[in-house]
């Protein structure tokens, strides 16, 4: 059966079916379509449906080989500040610890802190020398406060 035999319903219902796939199966499930409608066409597989040329010559490599190719998600995204500054985080503790004092009444592993993720930024300028583009803003600021116990 060729493409052009299809209705646009059915058209949607595979690519309806392939948005609910992810990974091996979605690249399995989108090869198996285009070499049984499209002849092995990859580039008619973005025209028809919209799915990555990429996307769909990879799965018809896994299917061709039999060897999966592993995703690496976890390697994806914005990196942590404290992993893209390593000196920020003892730069923050120094000017945190002094002006920070455990919990009276030992309920909370944070230690109080009397000085804002506003004023760690502005000493992290003034007294450690990072300017202003270089540091992140003072939410993020916060949130490392919040991880390191403050």
């Amino acid at each position: 059966m060729k493409i052009s035999k299809i209705s646009g319903e059915v058209k949607e219902i595979f690519k309806k079916t392939a948005k609910k796939l992810s990974g091996t199966t979605k690249r399995e499930y989108i090869a198996t379509i285009t070499i049984e409608l499209l002849d092995g066409n990859a580039r008619k597989a973005e025209r028809v449906f919209g799915w990555g040329r990429a996307t769909v010559k990879k799965g018809m490599r896994e299917l061709a080989t039999g060897i999966k190719c592993i995703d690496n998600y976890s390697a994806r995204g914005n990196k942590k500040t404290e992993e893209k500054i390593p000196q920020l985080v003892d730069d923050i503790r120094a000017i945190a610890d002094p002006k920070s004092q455990a919990d009276p009444n030992f309920q909370t592993p944070f230690a109080y802190t009397r000085i804002t993720a506003k004023a760690v930024r502005q000493a992290l300028i003034d007294e450690k020398g990072y300017t202003d583009d270089e540091l992140p803003c003072e939410n993020t600021i916060g949130y490392i406060l919040n991880r390191l116990g403050y």
